[in-house]
């Protein structure tokens, strides 16, 4: 019997079991504070693909498995009229990436098995059976796409490192010889890893080669509406040091030459489609490499008869991302502002944008099919789901995966903030209270730094394992107010605002923080004799920062972390950032100095400090909390350090997320 079928058989007793329990369950339970365990239970959801007839949503569910301390991923499918939401992918596989084929018939994803890192393309033909992989494809697939007949898939795949070696043989040395030459998850970076692209024949089964000049990544393949051309992102001049990427067109056969039909500077997430006519191709272009970091990411159109290119939206002083086309006349995109994260309408042809969401809210990714629009969409209060996006911005919900769980929760009350900073620039954030929070008392109040510092805290509720807003009601659960606060350099209110750091890190970051403090305790809500504060990767960063510069935190958590940036040049992934905004250390020395004061200052530290990091992790590696640990330990200044072994900057095994959140609130309980 096909997975379908079983699926089909079970369905019908299954429902009446569940009504049975409905019917004999007692009263509900009054919600609860959020618990340990209850991490165990949350299910992210991300990669949605609508089928071409606009009928059916594929998606991805991200779940734990707490007796093989693992996360992994199903693939799951829901009709855009609704009903009930069916499992594709069995849950030995973690399968991620799924596709529909243009004629809907197969729904395609990459899978992998145990702890292996090499990735398998799998098709389901919707009809019945199993999923079947794709045979003959060595190597490490990065993306794929669908031609228009159905009849081919073109691949981005890096070879396998060790391809050919014999068994039991050492690995082969790594050959670097490019200035981007680490990257965290991957390592370091040979000519291994840079993709070129295939074309696999799905009746020959067959894989033959299309670029094969390993001096240049080629990825994010997509074919023309026709078939006639497939068009890739490349880079063949010196893109480490331009940040200047490249589209190419070449013919879908082996031997073909590529021409190149246009230059951008990188953006922070690169995407690339066809107009459905197939006369265009919109892609997103980013900034000069001295402002890269800062997020300004806009979508751009080329025309294929005139090579002209056209900047789309450009009245909205805001970051554009993950577009797809609704038609040849628009797409649709989301939109980073100011704490929300909306779904536009955009018009290919130049004008304004049209707004299909309300704030408050966080649409973290969209697709569409025949005019139809499905969302993954998170609150405050609800984490994210998929929804069918409707006329006049109407969410229909398509999926309720973690409803159960919520049903049982009590969460802290999420509270906008606006304040002034130290020379009058207004700054917003948010508060998060506990459940039971009373007005008038002052409660010990712990400021959460979120990363980046592109991007910022938003209103939603994040299932990943990289979510400052979940760690924020984990706070909220224990009896502490969290304070989140997009100081200058997040995403969401303009590229003045977020280029306002630029070169300048630890200044007016920190005054916004601590601004952010001072209005909390004016307010009567944070205890000014009980303060914390920490973060991860940049807040992590800026948490060695402010207490350098404030001596009123009682506790502080610098995960993921650094103060001696000099000793980050050539240690971390951001060397081409480096060169381009602050200068070469020997060039910039006083620049260099100046952003590293926590370290070279760190007699100035008096708070006691927890110091965290993943043992491999190349973002922000752990050499940046051991050096500050190091000095506070030097100085008599209470300090732990604690490396979580195997991980990277972002944690995958469950057992040390739950460890990480319980050591963060024992040492905000111990000395608060």
């Amino acid at each position: 019997m096909t997975m379908n079928a079983r699926l089909r058989s079970l369905r019908g007793p299954l429902q009446c079991l569940f009504g049975a329990l409905i019917l004999a369950s007692p009263a509900v339970a009054a919600p609860r504070p959020l618990a340990l365990e209850d991490y165990a239970r949350m299910q992210a959801i991300a990669e949605p693909a609508c089928s071409p007839d606009g009928r059916w949503v594929t998606y991805t569910v991200q779940s734990v498995d707490t007796e093989a301390d693992e996360q992994r991923s199903r693939v799951w499918m829901v009709g855009m009229e609704g009903g009930e939401p069916l499992p594709l992918t069995a849950p030995e596989r973690s399968a991620y990436a799924p596709r529909f084929s243009p004629d809907g018939r197969y729904v395609s994803f990459l899978a992998t098995q145990g702890n292996e890192d090499k990735a398998q393309l799998f098709l389901l033909d919707r009809r019945g059976g199993e999923a079947q992989a794709l045979a003959g494809i060595a190597g490490s697939i990065h993306d794929y796409a669908w031609s228009p007949d159905g009849r081919r898939l073109v691949l981005s795949i890096a070879r396998d490192p060790q391809e050919g070696a014999a068994h039991g043989k050492a690995p082969a040395p790594i050959v670097i010889d490019a200035l981007h030459f680490k990257e965290d998850r991957v390592g370091y970076l040979g000519e291994a890893d840079r993709p070129q692209l295939y074309l696999y024949d799905l009746a020959a089964r067959r894989l033959d080669a299309l670029t094969t000049d390993r001096r240049w990544k080629d990825e994010l393949p997509v074919f023309a509406p026709d078939g006639g051309a497939i068009a890739y992102i490349s880079g063949h001049g010196d893109p480490d040091r331009t940040r200047k990427r490249e589209i190419y067109l070449i013919e879908p056969r082996p031997g073909a030459e590529p021409r190149r039909v246009a230059e951008f500077f990188e953006p922070n997430t690169l995407a690339l489609h066809f107009t459905p006519d197939g006369r265009g191709l919109v892609y997103t272009e980013g900034l000069e490499p001295r402002l890269e970091a800062y997020i300004e990411d806009k979508l751009a159109l080329i025309d294929l008869g005139t090579r002209r290119s056209l900047t789309l939206a450009t009245g909205l002083d805001r970051p554009l991302d993950l577009p797809a086309m609704l038609s040849s006349a628009s797409l649709v995109a989301m939109v980073e502002d100011d704490g929300s994260q909306i779904a536009v309408k955009v018009p290919l042809a130049g004008g304004p944008v049209e707004r299909l969401t309300e704030p408050k809210r966080v649409v973290s990714g969209l697709c569409a099919g025949a005019g139809r629009i499905a969302a993954v969409v998170s609150t405050d209060s609800s984490p994210p789901e998929i929804y069918a996006l409707e006329a006049a911005g109407r969410l229909r919900k398509l999926s309720a995966h973690n409803d159960a769980l919520m049903s049982e929760l009590a969460l802290g009350a999420v509270e906008d903030m606006s304040f002034a900073s130290r020379d009058g620039t207004i700054i917003h954030g948010m508060i998060v209270k506990p459940p039971d929070y009373r007005p008038g008392q002052a409660y010990p109040t712990i400021l959460w730094i979120h990363g980046g510092p592109n991007g910022g805290d938003a209103h939603r509720l994040s299932f990943d394992n990289y979510s400052p807003e979940l760690d924020r009601q984990w706070f909220a659960a224990h009896g502490y107010v969290a304070l989140a606060v997009n100081y200058r350099g997040s995403s969401g209110r303009g590229a003045a605002f977020a280029r306002a750091i630029a070169a300048d890190w630890g200044d007016k970051e920190v005054a916004d923080l601590r601004a952010a403090v001072d209005y909390a305790v004016h307010a009567g809500i944070a205890d000014p004799k009980r303060l914390g504060i920490g973060g991860w990767s940049y807040g992590g960063i800026l948490t060695d920062y402010t207490i350098a510069s404030d001596p009123r935190f009682k506790a502080a958590i610098a995960g993921a972390g650094s103060a001696d940036q000099i000793g980050m040049y050539g240690s971390d992934e951001y060397l081409e950032q480096y060169n381009a905004e602050l200068g070469p250390p020997w060039r910039a020395t006083d620049r260099w100095l100046r952003v590293s004061y926590p370290f070279f200052h760190a007699d100035r530290i008096h708070t006691p400090t927890l110091f965290m990091g993943g043992e491999r992790d190349f973002n922000v590696p752990i050499g940046g909390g051991e050096q500050m640990y190091a000095a506070l330990r030097t100085l008599g200044v209470p300090a732990r350090l604690v490396i979580y072994p195997g991980q990277f900057h972002v944690f995958t095994r469950p057992s040390y997320i739950r460890d990480r959140l319980q050591r963060y609130l024992d040492w905000y309980d111990r000395h608060l």
